[in-house]
């Protein structure tokens, strides 16, 4: 089991928090932190916007990953949402122990 920390940014704090609840339900996170009022700079439709988001940080291992994409893609607003997964290469045992026993990987 490798832990993988994903990143995806949200329009609202609501949508972010919805997006939370029903990953957690499914047990394809088993945490998620949500930072309000991340000002976003990006590229879109040939332009520089900037933009007030929600940053949300999914705790999740790499072989929930495909199944966690898929879902928060059919939850997401964004017409192309940030999906970004990092594989995490230190942990603490105790912490990877508890991501284990609260995925669905382990049902």
């Amino acid at each position: 089991m490798t832990p993988m920390l994903v990143l995806t940014t949200t329009s609202s704090k609501e949508e972010a928090e919805k997006i939370a609840q029903a990953l957690l339900k499914e047990r394809l996170v088993a945490c998620v932190n949500i930072i309000e009022n991340a000002s976003s700079l990006f590229w879109w439709q040939g332009k520089i916007n900037t933009e007030k988001e929600s940053l949300l940080f999914m705790k999740t291992t790499e072989g929930l990953f495909p199944k966690l994409e898929e879902k928060l893609r059919s939850l997401h607003s964004y017409e192309v949402p940030e999906i970004i997964g990092l594989p995490i290469t230190a942990v603490s045992e105790p912490y990877k122990k508890w991501l284990e026993e609260n995925l669905k990987e382990n049902e």
